[in-house]
């Protein structure tokens, strides 16, 4: 049965940072593209980053560049996001998925979710 428990977030100023994980179970991460979304009140859900396992390659939406960084750890089954110089607009819910085609920014494409964790940046 497939797996993804996120975990990490919490309240944090803006400027801070804070590392969401993304435990998979049920499959092994490094057979698919994995990513995390997030979802603001009354906003559609997003992407944020996607880790192509095919391709090692990582892909982020244009806000989250150079501020935030997708890394896997296969060993533990484990994905994170690590999230630098947060800001009170990274506030929302923040999902892990996995999606047995390459890396989209398509909800509909991805086949599992977690139950997501939540992300506050404020003063």
């Amino acid at each position: 049965q497939v797996q993804l428990a996120e975990s990490g977030g919490g309240l944090v100023q803006p400027g801070g940072s804070l590392r969401l994980s993304c435990e998979a179970s049920g499959f092994y991460l490094d057979y698919y593209a994995i990513g995390w979304f997030r979802q603001s009140p009354g906003k559609e859900r997003e992407g944020v980053s996607c880790f192509s396992a095919a391709d090692g390659i990582a892909h982020y939406v244009d806000s989250v560049k150079g501020r935030f960084t997708i890394s896997t750890d296969n060993a533990k089954n484990t994905l994170y996001l690590q999230m630098n110089s947060l800001q009170p607009e990274d506030t929302a819910v923040y999902y892990c998925a996995t999606d047995r085609g390459p890396c989209n920014w398509h909800v509909e494409e991805y086949d599992y979710w977690g139950q997501g964790t939540q992300v506050t940046v404020s003063s």
